[in-house]
């Protein structure tokens, strides 16, 4: 009877609204803060295998398009979270008619979202590698990139409304069940890694397939309507009008960019990077390529507790701005920037005890792959970056609340 109710309690969905407010963030973030990790994992575990497997050309083309992928999926991603600030006013006002019609509102403008970006990515497939100096005077690199992006861009879809059903559920205060499909997920996800490139040996083709994105995508959304019956669609919720719309597009749209217009100063970033590889207009190396990406993602796998911190922060304003606790938002928000302040030395320390040895370099490079330029080129970034943590925690936190309040512009 104890486990049955320890069972029922860890995924019933929390209370933003009631508790001390450090608490609640807590104890709602952690969850969060672990799916981020696996979502960085499931990230990981293609580099990795791609790393330890590949050339160094295939390895670099990878490692170049990751700006190419963000710019797409961030801005999925991030309208995806806007969208659910609708959703967490509705239920911190307790309106389950508002809650349904939030998400067939999101289910029609995910669906258009998926069409959009996938059309447009597409189209700008090439002409985006050549930003970058990926190009098919180096036949090995651009093969590898245009292959990944492309495979990536055409499961556009799968992502989104993988990101959009966890978003809605941590929306509704069930941080836990994403945690559980995310874990089920990056299993999978090594599972298939490791057949499809070491077994089927279909190489970067087989790093880019998205299919246990899709599977999880499908089962999160059986769970979801079979553990929260009040969510399950009835004929009236879909009759969705132009304000439903306007509601949603105005808090997606702004933290879609905002998500995504970092990948602009990194695409920037990418095609200086790759230069450095250069010679006389001809590639004649891989190492600041391969340098930069495996710092980049050590980056990205540290900062990911600062960034889950500010997405719990984003439901618990909205929750509590639905429910009229202008007090709690005010309270959660100066609680939230101490624990932000706490994580940022914590994501600095441990992205410099990995550089000790070059431990990050041979997670995600083979041994031959690691030389002293690649080292060079990899640490330079990183401490410069590392640097600026308190910043980039201050705009996490801060911008997610001002979000959650409806203050998207």
């Amino acid at each position: 009877m104890s486990a049955k109710k320890t069972n029922i309690q860890l995924f019933h969905p929390l209370d933003l609204t009631q508790g001390t407010c450090w608490k609640t963030i807590l104890v709602f973030s952690l969850p969060v803060i672990l799916s981020y990790l696996l979502q960085q994992i499931y990230t990981i575990s293609d580099a990795a295998i791609v790393g330890q497997t590949l050339t160094a050309q295939e390895v670099a083309g990878v490692n170049d398009t990751a700006s190419l992928v963000f710019i797409f999926l961030q801005f999925a991603f991030g309208v995806s979270a806007g969208f659910c600030v609708v959703t967490s006013c509705h239920v911190g006002a307790q309106n389950n008619a508002g809650v349904r019609r939030s998400l067939a509102t999101q289910i029609v403008l995910s669906a258009a979202l998926t069409a959009v970006l996938t059309a447009l990515a597409l189209a700008l497939l090439d002409p985006m590698l050549a930003w970058i100096n990926v190009t098919p005077e180096d036949p090995e690199v651009y093969r590898a990139a245009y292959t990944y992006c492309f495979i990536i861009f055409v499961g556009i879809g799968a992502q989104l409304f993988y990101n959009f059903i966890c978003s809605f559920l941590r929306s509704m205060g069930d941080s836990v069940t994403p945690l559980v499909f995310l874990l089920f997920s990056t299993l999978l996800n090594v599972g298939l890694d490791l057949l499809f490139i070491l077994k089927f040996r279909w190489g970067v083709a087989g790093a880019a397939a998205v299919s246990a994105q899709l599977i999880s995508t499908v089962a999160c959304f059986c769970y979801a309507f079979a553990r929260y019956p009040d969510i399950r669609l009835r004929r009236e919720d879909w009759h969705i009008t132009m304000y439903d719309v306007r509601r949603h597009v105005s808090r997606g749209i702004p933290l879609g960019l905002q998500f995504s217009v970092l990948a602009i100063g990194i695409i920037v970033m990418q095609s200086v990077v790759v230069q450095f590889d250069m010679l006389d207009g001809r590639m004649v190396s891989s190492a600041a390529q391969n340098g930069f990406g495996a710092a980049n993602k050590l980056s990205n796998l540290v900062v990911t507790p600062m960034n889950a911190l500010g997405t719990a922060m984003t439901s618990f304003t909205a929750q509590n701005l639905g429910a009229g606790r202008y007090d709690r938002i005010r309270k959660g928000t100066l609680q939230g920037m101490a624990v932000m302040g706490i994580m940022v030395l914590c994501a600095a320390g441990i992205g410099l005890l990995l550089t000790v040895n070059d431990l990050y370099l041979h997670v995600f490079l083979s041994a031959d792959k690691v030389t002293e330029e690649t080292v060079r080129f990899g640490n330079t970034y990183l401490y410069v970056d590392f640097a600026m943590y308190p910043f980039l925690g201050g705009i996490f936190l801060i911008r997610n609340c001002v979000q959650g309040i409806g203050r998207s512009g």
